[in-house]
């Protein structure tokens, strides 16, 4: 069986309550439990939440939320990677086998079915045991700089400085909506940014990681965008 996991715990500080504050006029975590149902890929969609107020917005939205998240596993030091293994044991405690789990982030409103299928499509053809969202940096990471305790500048990587951009090699980040991966890399805490996992590129205009104010209110933007380009 495949499985959808979508971590959200309670506790988030710097937006409060933000994986059910309302954003484009539903709670943040309906819009990828939305797109991990229409994908049809899952047996089972499950919320991971130690919150009763998640868990209620979660089951309203159609996601199941079949245990309560352990403290243990509720702060703000705990990875995905132990939260995702936790799912999956749960469910081999109840005599079933996970084969594939794919975790969703609850604050990834432009996650979409399409996307989820690529995954899917490619962690199988490949074999790989990970295959995660992944954008282009906007700008050659080589000629990044960063700030001296005195305000001035210094470079990273100077030998670039005379290097055409075109002749830079280009850079990615994680795109931080979804991560498909199989049952036994979950458990045995493979890193998933490895050789052994494969990406799934995303355009940059569908990427906007969301954890500060100022993250909250860029994605509002590109949102109320790609509605006007729909209409």
């Amino acid at each position: 069986m495949n499985i959808c996991v979508i971590p959200a715990r309670g506790g988030s500080k710097r937006i409060p309550r933000k994986n059910i504050k309302l954003f484009g006029g539903r709670p943040m975590i309906e819009w990828s439990i939305d797109a991990a149902t229409k994908s049809e890929l899952f047996d089972q969609i499950i919320v991971s939440t130690d919150d009763s107020e998640i868990a209620e917005i979660a089951l309203a939205c159609g996601a199941d939320v079949p245990f309560e998240r352990p403290s243990e596993l509720s702060d703000d030091y705990t990875n995905t990677s132990a939260v995702i293994a936790h799912a999956i044991e749960w469910y081999q405690q109840q005599g079933l086998k996970p084969r594939l789990a794919c975790c969703i982030y609850a604050t990834a409103p432009f996650v979409s079915p399409i996307d989820l299928k690529r995954g899917l499509d490619i962690i199988s053809a490949e074999n790989s045991d990970f295959a995660f969202s992944v954008t282009s940096f906007a700008f050659p990471i080589q000629r990044a700089i960063s700030l001296t305790k005195e305000g001035r500048v210094k470079m990273f990587q100077p030998e670039c400085f005379e290097t055409r951009s075109q002749d830079l090699e280009e850079a990615y980040h994680d795109a931080g909506q979804f991560y498909w991966g199989k049952a036994d890399a979950w458990l045995s805490g493979k890193p998933i940014f490895s050789l052994d996992s494969s990406p799934v590129i995303l355009p940059r205009h569908r990427v906007q990681d969301i954890d500060t104010i100022e993250d909250w209110l860029r994605a509002e933007w590109m949102f109320n965008a790609m509605q006007t380009e729909v209409r």
